[in-house]
């Protein structure tokens, strides 16, 4: 092995950070830092650092793992435990169904195990149950944007941007703990003269370095961007020139506005008419400005309609689809753009083609060299997919996900996924979800193989192989290619990733997420390229340049006009009552991410941030008798969490808030609502009723495990 620097990316949250890796000589992996990469210029958080402490044989699988007669999962050989999925897949498919076979996915596989996982479950599975854990992620920002702009990219503009223009709104975000490199554009902003709002029910690390922080009630992200329209339209704020030639449905948006009136929304939202009233004055006395949304306004039962709202205010005011300004989505997950284009959703084939669209189908068929009508229609959404195990879906295949600590309702879902007939995962280490599975797959991560993913800018990327994977591990394309072959499809797979992207950029083709212009050789030469970047039609001509920016020009809708919504304010799923008096809230602390599976087995980072916790006011820990470290009970009607309290102002006096990294007793997902909405199927995983009770002692702490 040479010990030289490849250049690659971290393998967490959706910036993407360039960083090189380097083999030194005692086996181990050291990060240095990648000025090149535009992004985070150099800058990496604790995660990013310390990433490779996952690469050692000794903190993941190196052997598969057989559930055996006793019930232990014991060490098997590859062909025994790719004969036993198989086979297992092929009786469920023989007795009950193509339909009875499950496929779950995640946004951190590359795009090309994203693309062929998804041909997997409809080519040779033949199922339509396949979705993945990004729908839990940004669907109803997706949804939302598609419905107004013809187009879902998370940003239709780079981070770049951000410093330059007039204002942001930064709606249910925390990216100094959630991508802390990004942090540095909000600097930027307030230090060339910007001004940013921050909209979250906790004063955050981000929220304080805010010009105006409104702490909205959980749940009442809509009505407040329907109070700041209303006085957009009140004040003479809007932009009719724009209004007038660039979007449609104006009239019956503005009639919704203006039912909100602004004591009416203080009433619903906490948020005061002077805050409002100041929100509205920075948002529009620049020339330029922005909205940034994440999972505070997305993760609810009408997130599609919070989104939407928020839109509406982008286009009143005439901020989309012009320079330094717009709405964007700050996408979690490393690949959740990516991971979502390419096929492993429910409703979606590569490119960001609908599975409906007659079209569509002959064109993916063609690649794939299969008769369109044989592909599935469209799915269940991830949590109705969980939902249905054990009844209508009797085996699964999990890849790159652990739903046992991720999904809603997780013990249900915990439940659901015993109640199999048989459960495969794909992991690299032994998951809560894994350790539930009858076999389970070693399979290669971020260093040991090269792929592309799809940061939050739309700027698809190459990850780099630096170093060999340990003895007894596989990749997850060689692992689909395996059970594609014993399941009677010999052809089809390929395990390169750069000829699963090349087949990847033929599907791609002419869909709204068009590749068809990228290869392996521009991503490194350039850094990664926006798309859309479609090949061009003269072999001769200049390549495509790419899309940094989406919509100057017109929006991806027939007559190019972007869409305004009505929406009205309606309360959540769940209220609270005199049994469950209080709201829960959820999120990530700085040094864990997602589920946990792989941070938390990184001793720094568990030093850093050990186990979870419940954050709550002093009034209400008075209220409770609680002081600081004591054991809380949070009890909602799906469940019941444990885990010290953390007092502090920085919250709301009606709200606690509990972080999701953890299993066991202190998982917060044992307590979520899998309330859906109606158009994304987003769980509302973001507010819930509770209440919280002191108990004698921790009955359990979840570990590392």
């Amino acid at each position: 092995m040479q010990n030289t620097a490849t250049p690659t990316h971290c393998p967490y949250c959706a910036l993407q950070c360039g960083m090189n890796l380097t083999p030194a000589a005692d086996g181990s992996v050291e990060v240095s830092e990648r000025a090149d990469f535009p992004v985070n210029r150099g800058a990496l958080c604790g995660k990013g650092r310390t990433a490779p402490a996952v690469l050692s044989a000794s903190a993941r699988l190196t052997s598969p793992l057989v559930r055996s007669a006793g019930g232990a999962l014991e060490p098997a050989s590859w062909e025994e435990a790719l004969d036993r999925i198989a086979g297992n897949l092929a009786r469920t498919r023989e007795r009950h169904g193509a339909d009875a076979l499950g496929v779950f996915g995640g946004g951190g596989l590359t795009n090309e195990k994203a693309y062929t996982l998804g041909k997997f479950a409809r080519v040779a599975l033949g199922t339509s149950q396949i979705d993945y854990n990004g729908r839990f992620c940004m669907s109803s920002a997706a949804a939302a944007g598609t419905k107004a702009f013809g187009l879902d990219r998370g940003l239709p503009f780079p981070l770049e941007d951000i410093p330059r223009t007039g204002c942001v709104i930064l709606v249910g975000s925390n990216p100094a703990e959630t991508m802390p490199p990004s942090l540095r554009y909000f600097t930027e902003l307030r230090e060339n003269g910007g001004t940013l709002i921050v909209v979250d029910p906790r004063r955050t690390k981000t929220a304080e370095q805010a010009d105006l922080h409104l702490a909205p009630r959980p749940g009442t992200d809509l009505a407040l961007a329907l109070g700041m329209l209303h006085l957009v339209v009140a004040e003479g704020r809007v932009d009719q020139e724009y209004v007038e030639e660039r979007t449609a449905g104006w009239e019956d948006a503005r009639a919704a506005a203006m039912a909100h009136w602004p004591e009416y929304v203080e009433r619903i939202t906490g948020v005061s008419v002077p805050e409002l009233r100041e929100a509205v004055r920075l948002f529009c006395a620049p020339k330029a400005a922005m909205v940034l949304t994440a999972r505070g306004p997305e993760q609810q039962a009408k997130g599609t309609d919070t989104v939407g709202a928020w839109i509406n205010l982008c286009l009143a005011t005439g901020r989309a689809g012009r320079p330094l300004s717009g709405y964007g989505c700050l996408t979690g997950q490393g690949n959740g753009q990516g991971g979502r284009e390419h096929g492993q959703k429910a409703d979606q084939l590569p490119g960001y083609r609908k599975l409906t669209d007659p079209a569509a189908r002959r064109h993916v068929a063609e690649v794939w060299g299969v008769d369109p009508d044989t592909l599935p229609g469209p799915g269940r959404s991830a949590y109705e997919l969980l939902d249905a195990l054990g009844t209508d879906i009797r085996s699964l295949l999990v890849m790159g996900s652990n739903p046992v600590v991720s999904a809603p309702r997780a013990a249900h879902v915990e439940e659901r996924l015993r109640s199999l007939d048989f459960l495969a995962v794909c992991d690299v280490v032994l998951s809560e979800t894994a350790a539930l599975a009858d076999v389970v797959l070693p399979v290669t991560q971020w260093a040991e193989e090269s792929g592309t993913t799809t940061s939050l800018e739309g700027r698809v990327l190459l990850r780099r192989r630096a170093i060999s994977p340990p003895d007894g591990v596989r990749g997850d394309l060689e692992v689909l290619r395996e059970l594609a072959a014993r399941l009677g499809v010999e052809k089809g797979f390929p395990t390169e990733p750069e000829e699963v992207f090349e087949e990847l950029r033929r599907a791609s083709a002419g869909g709204p997420a068009d590749y068809s212009g990228i290869d392996y050789r521009r991503l490194a030469e350039e850094n990664g390229v926006f798309w859309p970047c479609p090949a061009p039609a003269d072999r001769e001509a200049a390549p495509h340049p790419g899309t940094p920016r989406l919509f100057l020009d017109r929006f991806a809708t027939d007559d190019g006009r972007a869409r305004f919504v009505s929406v009205s304010h309606r309360p959540s799923a769940e209220e609270p009552d005199d049994e469950y008096p209080v709201l829960l809230t959820t999120g990530r602390v700085v040094a864990q991410y997602q589920s946990g599976a792989q941070t938390r087995r990184v001793a720094e980072l568990n030093a850093a941030a050990p186990g979870p916790f419940v954050e709550l006011h002093p009034r209400l820990a008075a209220r409770l008798g609680a002081a600081e470290g004591d054991p809380l009970a949070v009890v909602s009607r799906r469940g019941r969490a444990v885990a010290p309290a953390r007092i502090t102002a920085g919250i709301r006096p009606d709200t606690v808030f509990m972080p999701f990294h953890w299993p066991g007793e202190g998982r917060a997902n044992t307590l979520t609502n899998p309330a859906l909405d109606p158009t994304s199927r987003m769980p509302e995983f973001k507010v819930c009723a509770v209440r919280v009770e002191t108990v004698e002692t921790l009955e359990a702490v979840a570990g590392t495990s």
